[in-house]
């Protein structure tokens, strides 16, 4: 056992998500609270520098659902706090800015993600993304408010 003084600090770990969205946009309604949610593929590294300073970058690639006719693309990164650890299971906040891209818009828009998950060690090196939970805000005209829903599996570099 190593003294937690002595502990090594510094860590980073990358993973892969699926990913399920609500678009706040419709086809024929445009900006509108949609029933269908797009689904597609993420990716995450979380960097930790100490207990309380982390930092996490994401992407989401959102192209999956018959019934919509146009994707989304998440590029997001800031900070992570993890709350407090249960056994092999840590809660955590985080608050991320970056861009998002769709194909109703021209260009990209500027993009708040306020959210948190729980994230469950399996092995000293892998753990699951158990949940996540993002609420975006979009700086578009009219605003866009998508939310959406993250699992994956992490593999801890060192």
């Amino acid at each position: 056992m190593v003294p937690s003084a002595d502990r090594r600090q510094f860590s980073i770990t990358a993973g892969a998500l699926g990913t399920a969205y609500q678009p706040d946009f419709t086809n024929t309604q445009g900006v509108h609270s949609n029933p269908d949610y797009l689904f597609g593929a993420g990716a995450y590294v979380d960097v930790r520098f100490t207990r309380w300073i982390q930092i996490e970058a994401e992407s989401h690639w959102l192209r999956f659902n018959p019934n919509l006719s146009f994707s989304e693309n998440n590029y997001l990164a800031g900070f992570r706090v993890p709350l407090r650890r249960f056994g092999r299971a840590t809660p955590y906040a985080k608050v991320l800015y970056g861009f998002g891209s769709a194909d109703f818009l021209n260009g990209r828009a500027s993009d708040l993600a306020l959210g948190g998950g729980v994230d469950y060690r399996l092995t000293k090196k892998f753990s699951l993304r158990a949940i996540d939970f993002e609420y975006q805000r979009w700086r578009t005209t009219p605003t866009l408010t998508p939310y959406g829903f993250n699992v994956g599996i992490g593999y801890k570099i060192f």
